[in-house]
């Protein structure tokens, strides 16, 4: 499921490794095996590099603002009657992390699918825009503690979650493959999410 990502990886690697090989009009040369153009002195590497971290830079961001921005009404939620299996504390952080690499990664190999620029752009426009949605929900649930409205918002972002998801998956298959982790994920919050408001009414 992981392939095309470690090839991309791999290629990256190989490239930078080979980048300060000497040239003639291009191709590098070396004793042994040909080894991978890395055209303009790794200057395609440099892009693809550049583009994968900032693919995954991006979503980290965003978690990382509204966790800033939410980090008081963590002290409410503690208070509240919570439904059965509700993870620990600590737990939450880390799975969104996790989350969010992995849809980095997904945006990453959906923009260098080589698929048609209005599909390419069409995904990564909804991508953007269920970030925003994603953004949203904790300062609605924890900040201003409207539970019920902060359920009807996660709907929406699951719906958008897996529209994206299709979309992703017709650009490449394991773009599609990483966000199912977020879509499985965000379910389970809308089931706690719905337990705290039938809880704490």
């Amino acid at each position: 499921m992981l392939s095309l990502l470690f090839t991309d990886f791999q290629a990256l690697r190989l490239c930078g490794e080979n980048a300060g090989l000497p040239r003639r009009g291009g191709p590098l040369y070396k004793s042994g095996p040909p080894v991978i153009n890395c055209w303009h002195g790794g200057g395609v590497v440099n892009e693809k590099r550049k583009r994968l971290l900032l693919c995954l830079a991006i979503p980290l961001a965003v978690g990382g603002l509204s966790a800033f921005f939410t980090r008081n009404g963590m002290e409410r939620f503690a208070a509240l009657e919570k439904p059965p299996l509700t993870p620990p504390g600590w737990l939450f952080p880390v799975v969104w992390t996790i989350l969010f690499l992995l849809m980095g990664a997904a945006s990453y190999l959906a923009s260098n699918s080589g698929g048609n620029r209005p599909a390419v752009g069409g995904a990564l426009a909804l991508y953007a825009l269920q970030l925003a949605f994603n953004f949203m929900w904790p300062v609605i649930f924890f900040n201003l503690g409207w539970y019920l409205f902060a359920f009807c918002w996660l709907v929406v972002l699951w719906l958008l979650i897996l529209a994206e998801t299709v979309r992703f998956y017709r650009l490449s298959h394991t773009a599609g493959y990483l966000m199912l982790p977020y879509l499985i994920w965000v379910a389970f919050a809308g089931y706690l999410n719905l337990g705290v408001y039938l809880l704490n009414r």
